[in-house]
């Protein structure tokens, strides 16, 4: 829910810069707006007009999409304990009933049903340390009027997004959104050099608390940080000094793997049932993948209980190449629950007009087309009057979803002198799910070969990696090197690397940006922290074996989804027909927006994509979505006026 402002000069700023600020991301809250000013921090009770010419060194400012105790006492920023407190805040914590009461207990008083009024309180009982009582996501900045300090943190996994952005002067400024800097005196769109390389050649973005936009930070997950207002905060470089509030500890357990498995469905549907917690109306994602459909069927289970799985409804992006469609498998799960499923097609048609208005949305360049037909789904649900949306994130990552986690399930037979079942292993891996043994030799010997050798061994074997001539190195001033994190040597550790550092931080950016466009908060009950946790501390076995992912998940869901879903071995997702476009539907049109890409990118793309591109349309190189990254980003630069 929500989109949150703020502003601190210790040397003052126009009050009017809160509301400029608020207003760009009037998409986030669509329900009501408010600011909170202090033109010096010994006022007792701050100021909500706002003036052109009056000035003020403290500014928090709120836009609500309203989805919890609907009424005006929700409305932010919200004052507590007489108005020692302030708080603006995106998010929602979804034990906010069981806090009030824990809290009621302790004497604490509330004024309205809201979520948001917990956290004042609980600040107030424990401190910092109320971050690892709440359950839920969230990034808010509270003001303590009696310390003057300003308290901003962010959730464990980054569900909910928080940047910041300061002057040489000390001014600090931070927002849900990057754009809401771009309305501010001062600004001057500047491309973070390295960070465009990592995405661009590497497919990399959020792997960092850097921004494509140089000199904007983002506080990374987990983190938090606290600015003492009575003396003029120092930054870094920029960088303000935050602190890790939450370090991801996986639970140690001895259960069995059917134990474990019936564990693991008590987690996900409790996880589900707070996730329902909403005055308005709740449906869900459903792509007919194992991780939606388990959702989607503990809703209807969990609604039916009150009698209302009659509410229930889905949102699903489709295609006309079968490749990529799903139907058959979303018919299955909507036959079994009985929801009230809906469908969108996303076509090429409509992919470059809207892709800029995405683009703008997003803040960043984006990966794939799949983004575009995520935002349909998020469109359709606002058509049809759904606020919250249940979605499947966090699943893959955690539960080794992905292939590449055959490579490290193959290193730890090897390890562990399992020949048979290394073998048995890779044998289905390349029956069932087609892939080569060049492939799984290599995934094989990266998570065996400690990782000061790896380097020297690729250049060894010509593998070393080097610059794409499409990118002009001379204007790119970037390091080429690889920006993942060492190969991870096990299955936990490429889970930790893919939930905290790759693969999931990038996914949650575009999930948050592309629903909030459309005023829907988008709630993930996989990433429940006790799920995470319990999972994260399974042995490798109960997640991947015999070639077959996610084996705890499949079993603990055994009777609840469809047994055809069960067994599902591919993976789609909210895909679009990108090679098929490019190859196929519409080559010309492609060329030309490389041709495009070139002209405005200032010189950092050279006439060698098209070179590149060719090649593709041709089957002389491989497809993958590098054609797509080239394109964006060039989308980007022009959206936003970036200065490379």
């Amino acid at each position: 829910m929500c989109g949150i402002a703020g502003f601190f000069s210790p040397n003052g700023l126009e009050s009017d810069l809160i509301t400029r600020m608020s207003d760009i991301i009037a998409h986030r809250g669509p329900d009501d707006s408010g600011a909170a000013l202090w033109k010096t921090l010994e006022a007792p009770s701050p100021s909500s007009q706002i003036g052109s010419n009056d000035t003020a060194r403290l500014a928090l400012g709120h836009r609500r999409l309203s989805i919890v105790d609907l009424s005006a006492h929700g409305h932010q920023p919200m004052p507590y304990k007489d108005g020692r407190y302030w708080l603006t805040y995106n998010g929602e914590i979804y034990n906010h009933v069981e806090l009030r009461a824990e809290l009621e207990s302790l004497g604490y008083g509330f004024m309205s049903g809201t979520d948001s009024e917990i956290i004042p309180a609980a600040y107030d009982a424990w401190g910092q340390e109320c971050l690892h009582r709440f359950n839920g996501m969230w990034a808010f900045a509270l003001f303590d009027t009696q310390e003057k300090t300003l308290f901003l943190a962010r959730d464990r996994f980054g569900i909910k997004p928080l940047y910041y952005w300061t002057t040489p002067d000390s001014a600090f400024f931070f927002g849900s959104e990057i754009k809401q800097f771009t309305v501010l005196p001062g600004w001057d769109a500047r491309l973070n050099h390295q960070r465009a390389y990592d995405f661009l050649v590497w497919a990399m973005s959020d792997h960092t608390d850097e921004t494509f936009f140089e000199g904007v930070y983002q506080i990374a997950p987990g983190h938090c940080l606290t600015l003492d207002l009575t003396n003029p905060p120092t930054f870094d470089n920029g960088r303000a000094p935050v602190e890790q509030w939450y370090v991801l500890t996986p639970q140690n357990n001895t259960l069995s793997f059917e134990q474990a498995a019936a564990h693991f469905k008590t987690l996900l549907e409790d996880s589900v049932r707070l996730r329902l917690r909403a005055d308005v109306p709740v449906g869900s994602c459903l792509s007919g993948g194992l991780d939606s459909s388990s959702i989607v069927c503990l809703m209807s289970a969990l609604l039916e209980e009150s009698d209302a799985r009659h509410l229930q409804k889905t949102f699903s992006a489709c295609s006309d190449v079968a490749s990529v469609d799903e139907r058959k498998w979303i018919d299955k799960v909507t036959a079994r629950t009985g929801v009230e499923p809906h469908f969108t097609y996303p076509d090429l048609s409509h992919l470059f007009p809207l892709s800029e208005q995405i683009t703008w949305h997003l803040d960043e360049p984006f990966g794939s087309s799949s983004i575009y037909a995520q935002w349909h789904v998020f469109a359709l649900a606002k058509e049809n009057g759904v606020t919250v949306m249940l979605d499947g994130q966090g699943a893959d990552e955690m539960l080794a979803g992905y292939h590449a986690f055959f490579g490290p399930r193959l290193a730890d037979l090897f390890r562990s002198l399992r020949w048979i079942t290394l073998a048995r292993e890779a044998l289905l891996i390349h029956h069932r799910h087609g892939r080569p043994w060049t492939w799984i030799a290599a995934q094989t010997a990266d998570s065996l070969i400690p990782n000061r050798l790896r380097g020297p061994l690729r250049k060894l074997s010509g593998r070393t990696y080097k610059a794409p001539d499409w990118l002009n190195l001379n204007i790119l001033h970037a390091n080429p090197v690889n920006p993942n994190p060492p190969a991870a040597r096990s299955i936990q550790g490429l889970s930790r690397m893919q939930l905290l550092h790759t693969n999931l931080q990038k996914l949650l950016h575009w999930e948050d940006r592309d629903s909030m466009a459309h005023g829907i908060e988008a709630r993930v009950p996989f990433l429940d922290y006790r799920l995470v946790e319990f999972v994260l501390g399974l042995p490798a076995d109960y997640k991947i074996a015999d070639a077959v992912t996610k084996r705890v998940l499949r079993t603990g869901m055994s009777g609840t989804i469809p047994n055809e879903i069960r067994d599902r071995v591919d993976k789609i997702g909210f895909a679009t027909p990108e090679e098929i476009w490019i190859k196929d539907r519409a080559p010309d049109l492609f060329r030309t927006k490389i041709e495009e890409t070139i002209e405005q990118s200032q010189g950092l793309i050279t006439r060698e994509a098209l070179t590149y591109f060719d090649d593709v349309l041709a089957g002389r190189k491989p497809f993958n979505f590098t054609l797509w990254r080239i394109i964006n980003f060039a989308q980007w630069l022009r959206v936003f006026s970036v200065k490379v």
